[in-house]
């Protein structure tokens, strides 16, 4: 696993890594501050896999993360974005952590809750920890916010989703790697082999433990794609846990049977409130039975 580095680290490499951008002069940094975090891409992907049972072919499933509500993302962006994923309407919906950038310090709390209850997903909605999450005595204000939006936060545990016909596939959500204890080995102990497995994990680089323990598609957010990307050369600094894995699709371990990694560039900003080359993204996926 990568190692840690501190947040004075961080932001110094990210200063860094804006150099390019400013050497572009005030329109490149204006883009950077004002515009691109503004920007949404919505990026649609098929996911094929002979495990995914039959009756979950068309099973739209909608992941979005890292809002940051506070740094730069606003409560007026998170109802828009709301509305958007409503209107692609998806059987479950994922948040893959970092609701509010500091959870002790954010005055709108209470706003948050009649628009993330607004999520319409009749297979239900499901949320996991962040370091931001856990961060700034967040723990216990995020889990507050979260259930009385009526989405489950899963915290090193599994679920069952089940059709009428009885066919199945497993969901499970891992504790976040950086603030939190995560216990994949305790969220998979009684799960059967024999059904598709979807890991939601904050960190990306946790797809490295989750190889070994039979999951097959892994989502994950966290590095905001680098957040500030230089052309030719890409992201010049990633968080930690986000340092082999930080944006779109991986294949890891098994050649013939491969981990799935999805890496979502979530919607908001931190540290510094630029994106640059890395827009925020929301995500639907579309599950199909591979013959």
């Amino acid at each position: 696993m990568s190692k840690k580095i501190s947040r004075r680290t961080f932001i110094k490499k990210t200063i860094g890594s804006l150099f390019t951008l400013l050497a572009a002069g005030a329109g490149g940094y204006y883009y950077a501050r004002e515009i691109e975090p503004r920007l949404l891409d919505i990026n649609r992907y098929t996911i094929r896999h002979s495990l995914i049972p039959k009756g979950f072919d068309d099973f739209k499933i909608v992941q979005f993360s890292d809002t940051h509500l506070g740094f730069q993302y606003t409560i007026k962006q998170l109802d828009k974005l709301i509305n958007r994923i409503n209107r692609l309407q998806p059987d479950i919906v994922f948040f893959t952590g970092d609701l509010m950038d500091e959870p002790n310090k954010y005055p709108n709390s209470d706003e948050i809750i009649p628009i993330l209850t607004k999520v319409n997903a009749p297979f239900g909605k499901f949320a996991i920890y962040g370091n931001h999450d856990h961060g700034g005595y967040g723990t216990d204000i995020y889990k507050n916010i979260i259930e009385k939006s009526g989405f489950m936060l899963l915290q090193n545990a599994a679920f069952e989703i089940k059709l009428l016909d009885n066919s199945m596939i497993h969901l499970i959500g891992l504790d976040d790697a950086m603030l939190g204890k995560p216990d994949l080995a305790k969220a998979t102990v009684d799960l059967p082999s024999d059904t598709y497995k979807i890991l939601l994990a904050h960190e990306p680089d946790m797809a490295e433990l989750a190889v070994t323990e039979g999951i097959h598609l892994q989502l994950s957010g966290h590095s905001h794609g680098g957040q500030v990307k230089v052309p030719f050369i890409g992201a010049l600094v990633t968080p930690p846990y986000s340092e082999l894995y930080y944006e779109g699709f991986y294949k890891i371990g098994d050649k013939q049977n491969p981990l799935t990694l999805y890496v979502n560039r979530g919607l908001g900003t931190t540290r510094l409130p630029f994106r640059f080359l890395s827009k925020p993204e929301l995500t639907l996926f579309t599950l199909k039975q591979d013959l």
